[in-house]
């Protein structure tokens, strides 16, 4: 049964996730909800379901599939709020194992990305809106980062930080009250990149 916590989240992921995607400069591919085809299809068989197309993927399943894969790993659940959608928004976007080391140096304890009990405690004592201003700022200094090494990723960097700045507006950082007139429509398509380990280009 998914958390109320979990379910206050969702709303928010979901007005940038949107619809069916399949943009050409994005190796992730088919994307619908956004559940990628390779995704959708390795959860499809842990659950002993045979493939199906993503533009098929049903509520209930997009529901789990971001429980299990982008709200637990990072342990959104142990946070407080307004952090755990900022964790969860990360895992979302950038992967579950950059998230938890964002989070790690937003909250001043070791960036290995194991979410355990060091990191717990430091999470726990943290000044919670300092924490999501460090946690949002490294956030965009890795998206521009990432646009420095990489001009072709250019193309994305104003979604990215629509999105971001978004996320800083609902959670009620200073600074971003107008941040609220960013939406879906105006972002630009907003690629997701891959965690620590899956692509050696974006680990830096």
């Amino acid at each position: 049964m998914p958390s109320p916590a979990f379910e206050a989240a969702m709303p928010f992921v979901l007005r940038w996730e949107g619809g069916f995607v399949d943009h050409p400069n994005d190796p992730g591919g088919r994307t619908n909800k956004g559940v990628t085809q390779r995704v959708y299809d390795a959860w499809r068989r842990r659950q002993g379901l045979p493939a199906r197309d993503v533009k098929r993927i049903g509520d209930s399943e997009m529901h789990r599939i971001y429980e299990s894969g982008y709200w637990v790993p990072p342990r959104c659940d142990l946070l407080a709020r307004q952090l755990d959608l900022v964790q969860f928004d990360t895992a979302v976007n950038m992967g579950p194992g950059r998230a938890v080391r964002l989070l790690q140096g937003a909250v001043g304890t070791g960036v290995d990305g194991d979410f355990g009990p060091k990191t717990e405690r430091a999470v726990a004592a943290c000044d919670l809106g300092q924490a999501m201003v460090r946690y949002c700022d490294a956030r965009e200094a890795y998206y521009r980062g990432l646009v420095r090494q990489r001009a072709d990723l250019g193309v994305f960097l104003r979604g990215w930080l629509n999105r971001l700045n978004a996320l800083r507006h609902e959670v009620g950082l200073p600074g971003y009250e107008s941040a609220a007139e960013f939406d879906p429509g105006d972002a630009g398509y907003i690629r997701r990149i891959p965690d620590i380990g899956e692509d050696p280009d974006f680990d830096f």
